[in-house]
């Protein structure tokens, strides 16, 4: 199958909408954060991809049509670079609002979260260079994404 659509936008920002729409629309099923949540073989591989390994991304998304949201989004470089002929989306927000919504949301939840774990390696370490609790880091890191 492979993706047809890619995901570029930073997690909270309308990924969950989007995820729907494209559901609707009959590109997905699409990979979202919550798939890594709820299902093991993917966690499994995903904690790879978060401590440096690199399975194969036709592994890692098979059976799915698009990806949205973190893990997803840090590697959307190279998910283009695979899947060619996939086509882009960015989601954005005002850096404030996000940052506002991460706060509420995310970074507590990563806080109760072992150091290795998909969430700190590849959102907290990888993405923002350990710097997310730095509101004005995180939001140039957003704003450059």
């Amino acid at each position: 199958m492979g993706l047809s659509v890619v995901g570029a936008g930073f997690g909270r920002t309308g990924t969950d909408s989007m995820w729907a729409a494209l559901e609707i629309l009959g590109v997905g099923p699409c990979h979202h954060m919550r798939e890594v949540f709820n299902n093991p073989e993917q966690q499994k591989l995903w904690y790879a991809i978060a401590n440096g390994s690199r399975p194969g991304w036709d592994e890692v998304f098979s059976g799915y049509g698009a990806s949205l949201d973190w893990p997803s989004c840090y590697f959307w470089r190279e998910l283009v670079d695979h899947f060619a002929k996939a086509k882009v989306i960015l989601t954005v927000r005002s850096a404030e609002s996000w940052y506002l919504s991460m706060k509420n949301t995310i970074i507590p939840y990563m806080e109760d979260k072992a150091p290795d774990s998909i969430g700190n390696r590849i959102i907290k370490f990888d993405t923002f260079n350990g710097r997310l609790d730095d509101p004005e880091y995180a939001m140039s890191v957003f704003e450059k994404n």
